[in-house]
């Protein structure tokens, strides 16, 4: 008897279910943190939680603090699917901008920083070391991503020429501004979370005005 492949419909199952894990894990994994602590939080704790065994989190995490912020890598992902449909002649600052102005104000697939209580989760930013260098590891990956999606956009390697690197790193790093402004302006608080996406904005005239002005002014050699 010739083996059959699976149906669309079961793959969608499995897929829609390998996801609910996964998102269960990740909101136990917040849950716990902001509760307990970092230091008192266990991925056995975290498993629990989240009704699955201590093996299908390895599956699926590195550690707790991966899982607390699979939703940060999750929308890291969003923006770079965002700024692959942007239009092929928008220069490549703009396109990041508009990428993430998209993601912020979808109201369908809502970003990270609406879901209840992760802005106290960013604040614990400055004083989790663990946390922190799981950040970066997840927002280095997503930057690494943008960069090869402005390189194919102008047409170039992403190793020989600086700006794709250049552009993403200085857009990025508007955001990642913006984002620890916002969680330090009101920590413990969530009711203040839709003024993320103005603040984004405000950032990025910031960096533009700064560069208008940087080159608008000629100051002679001596």
């Amino acid at each position: 008897m010739e083996a059959t492949e699976p149906s669309t419909t079961t793959e969608d199952r499995r897929q829609r279910k390998a996801r609910q894990t996964r998102n269960a894990l990740a909101t136990a994994a917040v849950d716990l943190i902001l509760e307990r602590g970092l230091a008192a939080t266990t991925v056995e704790a975290i498993a629990e939680r989240a009704d699955v065994t201590r093996r299908t989190f390895s599956r699926l995490f590195v550690g707790k603090e991966d899982a607390a912020l699979d939703f940060v890598r999750g929308d890291g992902d969003r923006i770079n699917a965002l700024l692959r449909e942007r239009p092929a002649a928008e220069p490549p600052l703009l396109a990041y901008r508009r990428a993430v102005r998209d993601w912020l104000a979808d109201r369908d697939d809502p970003a990270w920083h609406l879901r209840p209580r992760m802005r106290r989760l960013l604040a614990l930013l400055d004083s989790e070391p663990a946390l922190f260098a799981a950040y970066e590891r997840i927002r280095v990956d997503a930057q690494d991503e943008s960069i090869r999606i402005l390189a194919d956009r102008l047409g170039t390697d992403d190793v020989l020429d600086v700006r794709p690197a250049v552009v993403v790193d200085a857009a990025a790093g508007v955001l990642t501004a913006a984002l620890r402004i916002w969680a330090r302006g009101a920590a413990g608080h969530d009711s203040a979370a839709e003024d993320l996406a103005a603040l984004v904005e405000r950032a990025y005239d910031a960096l533009t005005h700064e560069a208008a002005s940087a080159v608008s002014y000629d100051t002679p050699e001596k």
